[in-house]
């Protein structure tokens, strides 16, 4: 109850319970009714003055109310605001928290796929150094399977000094076999230089993403090995460049022995050559004999006017002949059988033929008899290439052969034996007729 109605209920309470009262005799009922409307109005009255009276405070206090929920409503709307904005920044939190996880996943994925290509390079280098010893190994099976193929084609050689004509198959199949490995070996060093290639390719890409993720331990042991590859490389070029010097210094040694050897069968052979001259000259002089005349314009001839007439049914050894005749600048004529060559001598006369022993239609020694039979071509040197002297010599000096070479023959004695038989070396001519036919010289 508030204050002032509880005031007002004070003052006239005394009075309602006087005039209520049942001791009060002097008034009457309408007295009562009287009392109880003029308090009743009374009361009325009151309560209208006093709500007249409490409207401002109450009005004033529904504003503060009002304000005071609305700064509530306020406040909790604020709470509610921050209350979400704590729950953004715990779930942005939560995102980035998320996301640098999965960045330091991603990290570490990378790191191990990095170790992972770095693992497989090493493996890819060892696999490589396997196959590069592997090749090295098949070189040297391929080299000793070369010596044994030369080999073997030396002992064919001598073997084909009983039959010409597989020597020149076997020659020939040799020549073809040669070049055939040294093709298979040009196409297997054009195949290895791409695979290295390939593999260098490959080693620097996986050198170059690796080389991100390195530590500086991995890092140094990568530059460890480099540099013991290197030395490696070093030394297996020392060790190349020394076989190498040892191959050079041995073939200079074979090439002296050879010169020497040739320049004692030259020696030998004009001393030879001599001895026969002065021989038939004392015997010219004790029973002069008929002798067709050396063509004089064959002593005054140099080399590049001398013709030499290779007759050979081989392609392959004309054109080496050829070609070391051409060295000399010496004239040359080809021709595939000695029938060949008679036409070409009655055309033009050679200052030299060279000839094989065996041809189809008209063999070497054929060809010698004719060129003796005829007395313009009865003075011509024959230098007579075969494998087997000692089986041909008989024959050969009975045909009128000047010189016998054995194959293999040194090229410098060929060359020696033309400029002897031309005289370009200072000595007479040599001819048929200041030979005979039991004066036969023979290299091997």
């Amino acid at each position: 109850m508030p204050p002032v109605a509880a005031w007002h209920h004070r003052r006239f309470e005394p009075m309602l319970a006087a005039l209520l009262a049942p001791d009060i005799s002097f008034m009457g009922e309408n007295l009562l009714w009287l009392l109880v409307g003029t308090g009743l109005c009374l009361l009325v009255g009151w309560q209208i003055l006093r709500r007249r009276a409490d409207a401002p405070r109450i009005d004033g206090q529904a504003e503060r109310e009002a304000a005071a929920r609305a700064e509530a409503q306020s406040q909790a709307e604020l709470q509610a605001e921050e209350e979400r904005l704590a729950t953004e920044r715990a779930k942005a939190e939560r995102i980035d928290a998320e996301r640098q996880r999965e960045a330091d996943e991603q990290a570490e994925r990378e790191r191990i796929a990095a170790l992972e290509a770095e693992r497989v390079a090493q493996r890819q280098a060892a696999e490589q150094a396997a196959r590069e010893a592997e090749a090295q190994a098949e070189a040297q099976r391929q080299g000793e399977r070369r010596a044994e193929e030369e080999r073997q084609a030396v002992a064919r050689e001598l073997e084909e000094r009983v039959a010409a004509a597989r020597r020149r198959e076997a020659a020939e199949r040799a020549e073809r076999e040669r070049m055939a490995a040294v093709e298979a070996e040009r196409e297997a060093q054009r195949l290895a230089a791409e695979q290295a290639a390939r593999d260098a390719k490959a080693q620097r890409q996986a050198e170059r993403r690796a080389e991100e993720e390195r530590l500086a331990a991995e890092r140094a042991e990568a530059e460890r090995i480099s540099a013991e590859r290197r030395r490696e490389a070093a030394e297996r070029a020392e060790r190349e460049r020394l076989a190498a010097l040892a191959a050079e210094q041995e073939a200079q040694r074979r090439l002296a022995e050879q010169t020497a050897r040739e320049a004692q069968a030259l020696a030998e052979a004009r001393r030879l050559a001599e001895a026969r001259a002065e021989q038939e000259r004392v015997a010219a002089e004790r029973a002069p004999v008929e002798r067709v005349a050396m063509v004089p314009r064959r002593a005054n001839k140099t080399a590049m006017q001398t013709l030499v007439l290779v007759a050979d049914d081989s392609k392959v050894v004309r054109i080496k002949t050829g070609r070391l005749l051409a060295q000399h600048q010496y004239q040359i004529a080809y021709a595939t059988d000695g029938l060949d060559a008679v036409q070409q001598m009655q055309a033009q006369l050679p200052d030299v033929v060279i000839t094989d022993v065996e041809m189809p239609g008209m063999d070497g020694f054929e060809l010698t008899r004719h060129i003796r039979a005829n007395p313009q071509t009865a003075q011509l040197p024959v230098i007579m290439i075969t494998a087997a002297d000692d089986r041909h010599r008989e024959q050969a000096d009975s045909a009128g052969v000047s010189v016998l070479l054995g194959k293999p023959y040194p090229e410098d004695a060929l060359i020696a034996h033309i400029r002897l038989a031309m005289g370009q070396d200072g000595a007479a001519p040599l001819s048929a007729a200041t030979r005979g036919h039991g004066a036969l010289d023979t290299v091997t």
